[in-house]
């Protein structure tokens, strides 16, 4: 790191702390040449996650959308925005933790339907309604069939 005083490049580490978030890690350094003293902040680098949607085309991936598509299939039920935000959360961390850049919207709708069938059975028929897109009502008999045993099983 540089000095921003005198440029020189050789510095040292005073402090280091640990941000509220932790996500980053503010430093304290001294230059080895002046006396100047200055803080740097290190953090981590955000990778963009691009959605590949199932005509084709790209998107930058958008927690609000998400948010917003949770919001609906869980009105009126006892779900609040907190546990709504922390699901997108999880889903998100669930992504980026795969390391890869190019996500589908298959995946994310994946990702939505397993936390709403742990969350609220009602929320995750209404989503698996639109996501699954059923063509008639037997392929909605048949995906709250398998909704029941999975209810019975555990």
């Amino acid at each position: 790191m540089r000095c921003p005083k005198c440029g020189e490049g050789d510095t040292k580490v005073i402090e280091s702390r640990l941000s509220n978030d932790g996500r980053s890690v503010r430093r304290r350094r001294t230059c080895t040449k002046c006396p100047h003293r200055f803080t740097t902040y290190e953090k981590e680098e955000m990778v963009t996650l691009q959605v590949k949607k199932r005509d084709g085309t790209f998107d930058v991936f958008n927690r609000e959308k998400v948010i917003s598509a949770l919001s609906m299939a869980c009105r009126k039920r006892n779900i609040s925005i907190d546990q709504i935000e922390s699901i997108v959360a999880s889903i998100e961390a669930s992504l980026r933790g795969r390391g890869q850049r190019m996500i589908t919207s298959k995946e994310i709708g994946d990702e939505v339907m397993l936390r709403l069938r742990q969350t609220d059975h009602v929320a995750y028929v209404r989503f698996a309604s639109i996501y699954k897109d059923f063509k008639d009502p037997e392929e909605f008999l048949k995906e709250l069939n398998e909704l029941r045993v999975l209810r019975e099983q555990n």
